[in-house]
């Protein structure tokens, strides 16, 4: 019996031993080293970053959601470093991307910024992937032409959209005044050239196959669906019904 209580003293006294030798490193109460919480504006690590800023609408690991797919090697194909950083700092005005540069009033820092610029691009972005067709500038080389613009969409794209864009069995309308409302020309122009893979819209040489959309084709689409934007995009009521339910109303 002593020399079982023998062992049971010598295994506390180890125990407290060890328990005041972990603590002699730092004073009774200071953080443990790597204990601190990073600040907002240094957290550097793309991951975060990305899914607090991005995933949102861009969806995770970039797969795409409300908004395009960053993930898109086609993409990033035609949008360089400094374009692709110049949406993320200054956002698109009129669109539902925001600016997120502190400079423009959002919440990250030109670092962060750079973080989220450079790893997009070298995560997701793929060697040879144009190599079968040059691919029309990112910007329009020139002006374009909404006539002609609803003659490429006929040949091009009214196959899956619909007639003058209203939709149709394998492509979702977008002539919609609220989608037009949402998104930019380059917006527009973005899409037509990568297209949108994680919905099933090809680039601009699957839309018909054996005859990729040619540079100015591209232009004047965009200038055909920009023709289409109206005023008061999204409006539930027509004039009439809007007075008819303002007078009911004043009548309670």
């Amino acid at each position: 019996m002593n020399a079982l209580r023998h062992q049971c003293v010598l295994g506390v006294l180890a125990g407290i031993a060890t328990i005041l030798a972990s603590g002699c490193g730092a004073p009774h109460g200071e953080p443990t080293k790597n204990s601190e919480v990073l600040a907002p504006s240094e957290v550097l690590e793309f991951g975060t970053l990305y899914s607090e800023n991005c995933a949102g609408c861009h969806g995770a690991d970039g797969r795409g959601g409300a908004a395009i797919a960053l993930a898109n090697p086609v993409y990033l194909a035609i949008a360089d470093e400094t374009a692709i950083r110049k949406v993320i700092a200054n956002g698109v005005r009129g669109t539902a991307m925001p600016a997120f540069a502190e400079s423009a009033g959002g919440m990250l820092t030109e670092a962060q910024i750079d973080v989220l610029t450079k790893d997009i691009r070298s995560r997701w972005s793929k060697q040879g992937v144009l190599d079968t067709a040059a691919a029309p500038s990112y910007t329009p080389k020139s002006a374009g032409d909404a006539q002609r613009g609803e003659v490429a969409y006929k040949t091009y794209c009214e196959s899956c959209h619909g007639p003058g864009g209203a939709g149709g069995a394998k492509g979702s309308p977008i002539t919609d005044g609220s989608f037009l409302a949402l998104v930019s020309d380059q917006g527009l122009r973005t899409i037509v050239i990568a297209g949108r893979p994680e919905l099933g819209a090809p680039d601009w040489r699957g839309d018909l196959p054996g005859k990729p959309m040619s540079e100015q084709e591209v232009t004047d689409v965009v200038a055909w669906l920009a023709s289409r934007r109206v005023q008061n995009p999204g409006q539930p009521y027509s004039a009439s019904n809007y007075t008819q339910h303002q007078e009911s109303e004043d009548g309670k």
